[in-house]
């Protein structure tokens, strides 16, 4: 049975996705990778933006998303809880 992702996991496989791209990803990747609706990945991106973890820009004229410092923090500090939730087997 797959279990569904979580908000924070959500944020997670987006930020991991354009980090997998070395870091800026055009929106229609990101979508595909992200696997959400159109509507549920631009309110998680508009979200991402507020915060400081991604930004977008342009590049050839077209539509791209960086991931900024704030990202990848909290992608190393999420992989650290991980990690650590599972020493403990929770």
């Amino acid at each position: 049975m797959n279990e569904k992702r979580d908000r924070i996991q959500i944020i997670h496989d987006i930020l991991i996705s354009i980090q997998e791209k070395n870091g800026l990803i055009k929106p229609t990747h990101l979508l595909y990778k992200s696997n959400l609706s159109h509507d549920r990945l631009k309110k998680y991106v508009n979200e991402l933006i507020e915060s400081g973890m991604i930004k977008e820009e342009l590049h050839s004229g077209k539509k791209h998303y960086k991931l900024t410092e704030k990202g990848f923090k909290f992608i190393f500090e999420y992989k650290r809880i991980k990690e650590f939730t599972e020493t403990f087997g929770i």
